[in-house]
């Protein structure tokens, strides 16, 4: 029996260590580890019908798979948002250009430019008389407040 007490406390130690492993983890992966301080850039927005083209006028690449568009016409926002990068979703049509569309270079550097259609179906609709704003934040954190009335 004595010879099973060192045994027993060497498993109890290497469960606990394990376990606390698996712990450091999964709290290392929830968390959203950024290599710096946000990136900056400037961004310009034009308005034609329905299609927003955005240009990268300067500053920092910017990976767009961390992007979030916040679509709104005349400060309602749209129905359905459009999820950079995307090739189609609800609310827009298919085929978005440049980083916005998933089968490019998620990479958006200074002088490229990137569109996405809004859909005839996403309410609210967009006309002359409306403002379109654009708010694009990186991980949480505000990039740019964009605006241009379609023309």
């Amino acid at each position: 029996m004595r010879a099973l007490a060192p045994l027993a406390g060497v498993l109890l130690l290497a469960l606990t260590v394990g376990l606390a492993s698996v712990a450091a983890g999964a709290v290392f992966a929830a968390a959203d580890v950024t290599d710096g301080p946000p990136p900056r850039a400037s961004l310009s927005l034009a308005v034609e019908d329905r299609t927003l083209t955005f240009t990268h006028r300067g500053g920092d690449t910017l990976d767009v798979r961390r992007l979030r568009l916040v679509v709104t016409v005349d400060g309602d926002p749209l129905a359905h948002q459009p999820p950079v990068p995307f090739f189609a979703a609800r609310g827009s049509r298919s085929g978005p250009t440049g980083p916005f569309n998933r089968a490019t270079d998620p990479r958006w550097s200074a002088g490229e430019v990137a569109t996405l259609r809004v859909a005839g179906t996403n309410q609210p609709a967009l006309s002359t008389a409306d403002i379109v704003t654009v708010r694009v934040s990186v991980g949480g954190t505000p990039l740019a407040d964009l605006s241009a009335r379609p023309s």
